[in-house]
């Protein structure tokens, strides 16, 4: 794929979509509804599926310009090229990106065997393949979790130059675990629609423009990205609602965020997620925010579940060090939030459900509790 992504980058060859190896039905499924053999823009590159959580994942159309300006712009602000290790699936924007900086570094990337899942144990030997210099890693919250956990691979990790954290929010502690250990994660937000991560720590790339729109009182709103990076439109858009790339140059994002004191942008949670509960609504992300700080909570999500009385109620699934309850952690959310945002209901859990490269299925925990 490195040596088609080159060829695509220079306008030598035509236009791809990545699909995953080894699953034929998704293959056959995407190269339908993306409309494999059928004619498309000659600026056009990639054509590379979204993370949509129903139906048919959408194809952001991103031309050869949007992927070398995110590549090039993430070196820039990472200080310099390097050597990637690749240890997302190359069919996800985050290992195209890993990809695309590889080529542009003249570099060939090490790469860890992640079919059968993510093992934190090839994480020295992945490192040492990388040789001297800079080196890099993208990764996905669960995998910086698992290699915490594996003395080895925490070693290796904080010798890299930076480890490029995406996928969705982290958990705080596994982000101050990172820190204490030593290793440099850079929290990236982006999405297929604007060539990968666009903003890193809250600040966005060279080239890369963000406004929030519809700010409420407390400035927030929803997130809209503009500038080099961004997608031509989808090969598959919806056939209903507004086109997110409808201002032309910019993406209507369906995140909520806010520009905090020192300019930098967090973003609370998808504005469909927000739960309807007594006629307030209440966004997951600062509910998570607020619980992953509880000293006995390692991993947590809030999410929907059907209420007679106030529509909807708030849900908490956590992983936990130790049993909690629902007054605990109800009274550790009211000490920061509104008492609206505590969890009503909380199920403790092994593992939280995950979709693609590791984002959070809300969806699964409403049908597995609801």
């Amino acid at each position: 794929m490195l040596a088609a992504l080159e060829g695509v980058l220079d306008g030598r060859d035509a236009p791809m979509v990545p699909v995953p190896a080894g699953d034929l039905r998704e293959s056959e499924l995407l190269t339908t509804a993306l409309r494999v053999g059928d004619e498309i823009d000659d600026d056009i590159a990639l054509v590379v599926t979204t993370s949509g959580t129903t139906g048919t994942p959408k194809g952001a159309m991103l031309t050869a310009a949007a992927l070398i300006a995110s590549a090039s712009a993430t070196h820039d602000r990472l200080g310099g090229p390097g050597r990637w290790l690749l240890a997302l699936p190359a069919h996800h924007i985050a290992g195209v990106q890993v990809l695309v900086r590889s080529a542009l570094a003249g570099t060939v990337p090490v790469e860890l065997d992640i079919r059968q899942g993510f093992d934190p144990a090839e994480l020295p030997r992945a490192a040492e393949a990388l040789g001297s210099g800079r080196r890099y890693a993208s990764l996905v919250a669960n995998q910086l979790a698992k290699a915490l956990r594996d003395p080895g691979a925490t070693d290796a990790l904080a010798g890299f130059d930076a480890v490029l954290l995406g996928g969705g929010p982290a958990p705080r502690p596994v982000v101050e675990a990172a820190a204490e250990a030593g290793i440099t994660v850079v929290r990236s937000y982006g999405s297929s629609e604007t060539a990968g991560g666009c903003v890193y720590d809250g600040v966005p790339l060279d080239g890369v423009e963000v406004r929030i729109d519809d700010a409420g009182p407390s400035g927030e709103g929803r997130v809209v990205i503009g500038g080099a990076t961004m997608a031509r439109g989808y090969r598959n858009p919806p056939a209903t609602g507004p086109d997110p790339f409808g201002e032309t140059g910019w993406f209507h994002t369906d995140d909520v965020g806010f520009f905090d004191e020192s300019g930098r942008l967090t973003v609370l949670g998808r504005a469909d997620e927000g739960i309807s509960t007594g006629g307030l609504t209440v966004l997951p992300g600062p509910v998570e925010a607020v619980l992953s700080r509880h000293p006995a909570v390692l991993d947590c999500a809030v999410f929907a579940l059907p209420d007679d009385l106030l529509g909807q109620r708030v849900a908490a699934a956590v992983v936990a060090s130790r049993p909690v309850t629902v007054a605990e952690l109800r009274e550790w959310v009211s000490q920061t939030l509104d008492v609206t945002a505590a969890p009503r209901e909380v199920h403790l859990v092994d593992a939280l459900p995950r979709r693609g490269i590791g984002k959070l299925d809300r969806a699964a925990l409403r049908a597995q509790f609801g």
